[in-house]
C-alpha cells in the first residue's frame, strides 16, 4: 500500500511536468530550435535536480548509508533534502552562468513557464482527486502568477519579469506558510525560512544583474 501511494505520488508530479513541458512547447513563440535546446536544458537539469535530491539524502542519512547503502532506499526524501538540492542546482546554474555555457535569464524564463504550469496541474490533482483542501490556498496562488506571468512577458525585462514572479510567489507562499498548518511544493513541505532565504538571495541576483554586473540579461 505504501509503494503503490509512493508511485502514485511519482506518476502525479512525472505527469504534470509533462503537461508543463507540452504546455511550454505549444504556447512559446521562441523558434522550434530554440524550444527544443531550452527543453533540453530543462530536462538536463530536472535530472539533474533529481540526482540532488538523492544525494541530500544521502548525506543527510550518512550513517546508515555507511552501514547499509541500500538501507537508504527505504528512507523517503523530506524538505532537507529538497533544500540542499536546491542549493546544488543554483550552484550549477551559477557556474554554467560563469562558464556562458547557457544563458540562465532566458533559463529561468523558461523554467517559470513549465514551473507553473506543472504545480497548477499538481494542486488540482491533489484538491480534487486526493481530498487535500490544503492544495487550494497554493492552487490559488499559482492560477494568480501564471495569469500575470501572460500578461507581463514580452512586455516587461526579463530581469523584471523574474523579479515580479519571485516577489509575487515568495509572498504568496509566506502567507500560505503563516495562515496554513502546511505550505508544499510537489509534496515538499516548504519552511518560512526557506522562503524567505530563497526571495532575499534571488532579489540580490537580480538587483546585480540589472545594474549590469554580469551580461546576458534583456
Amino acid at each position: 500500500m505504501v509503494v503503490t501511494s509512493k508511485l502514485m505520488s511519482i506518476g502525479i508530479i512525472a505527469l504534470s511536468i509533462t503537461v508543463g513541458f507540452i504546455y511550454f512547447y505549444i504556447m512559446n513563440d521562441l523558434p522550434k530550435q530554440q524550444k527544443k535546446k531550452h527543453i533540453g536544458d530543462l530536462t538536463s537539469q530536472l535530472i539533474n535536480f533529481i540526482i540532488f535530491i538523492w544525494i541530500g539524502k544521502i548525506i543527510l542519512n550518512f550513517s546508515i548509508f555507511i552501514k547499509d547503502p541500500l538501507a537508504i532506499l527505504a528512507y523517503p526524501s523530506n524538505s532537507d533534502a529538497f533544500y540542499l538540492a536546491v542549493l546544488f542546482s543554483a550552484i550549477i546554474l551559477v557556474y554554467r552562468s560563469k562558464r556562458n555555457q547557457m544563458d540562465v535569464p532566458a533559463f529561468m524564463e523558461s523554467f517559470l513557464s513549465v514551473f507553473l504550469t506543472a504545480s497548477l496541474l499538481y494542486e488540482f490533482i491533489q484538491l480534487i482527486w486526493n481530498n487535500n483542501t490544503y492544495a487550494f490556498g497554493y492552487l490559488v496562488l499559482l492560477c494568480v502568477l501564471l495569469v500575470l506571468f501572460l500578461l507581463i512577458q514580452g512586455r516587461v525585462t526579463t530581469s523584471s519579469l523574474l523579479m515580479i514572479m519571485l516577489t509575487g510567489w515568495s509572498s504568496g507562499m509566506m502567507l500560505i506558510a503563516y495562515t496554513q498548518p502546511i505550505a508544499t511544493v510537489f509534496g515538499y513541505m516548504m519552511d518560512p525560512w526557506f522562503v524567505g532565504l530563497l526571495f532575499i538571495t534571488g532579489s540580490i541576483v537580480i538587483v546585480k544583474k540589472r545594474k549590469g554586473i554580469k551580461n546576458g540579461w534583456n
